[in-house]
């Protein structure tokens, strides 16, 4: 009898929550109704403006003011001459190896020269200048892009 009082008690309380969504469910559906009812009533037309975008291109200016450059008295064995700013690719103790390089180099298309310098350290040694230009950051620009063929390459400028 107790377990019979037990099973009317929860059934009786399965219909209450079962009204209470029902309730909820109801709500729900009024206000989707409402809300598509303001929705179909005329709304103010919004004029649109397009959005115009200007691209520049710049091109970075590089600074070449700190690229280090070596200082020496030379004197031109061969080749056209020397402008201020000149990318040495090989140094040499012996001339023959100096002139071999330049050969190579102005089979590949440069306008290679050797020249000699009187080092205090080494004594004499020949340069191999690869490219020469009067200003530091056309030689720098152009040892940068002969450095991945000639890692040691470095800047002399000619006293």
């Amino acid at each position: 009898m107790g377990a019979a009082l037990v099973m009317v008690f929860a059934m009786s309380s399965c219909k209450s929550k079962e009204s209470a969504y029902k309730k909820a469910y109801e709500k729900a559906k009024a206000q989707q109704t409402e809300a598509a009812v303001v929705s179909n009533q005329q709304t103010t037309p919004v004029s649109v403006t397009p959005v115009t975008t200007t691209t520049t291109t710049t091109t970075p200016t590089q600074d070449y003011s700190n690229v280090s450059v070596r200082t020496e008295n030379v004197t031109l064995v061969s080749g056209a001459p020397l402008k201020a700013y000149s990318v040495v690719v090989g140094s040499f103790g012996v001339k023959a190896n100096a002139t071999g390089l330049a050969n190579t180099l102005n089979g590949k298309g440069y306008n290679a020269r050797v020249v000699q310098a009187n080092t205090a350290s080494n004594g004499v040694m020949y340069r191999v200048c690869a490219t020469s230009y009067d200003s530091k950051s056309e030689a720098a620009q152009s040892r940068n892009s002969l450095i991945g063929q000639y890692p040691g390459a470095w800047l002399l400028y000619q006293k």
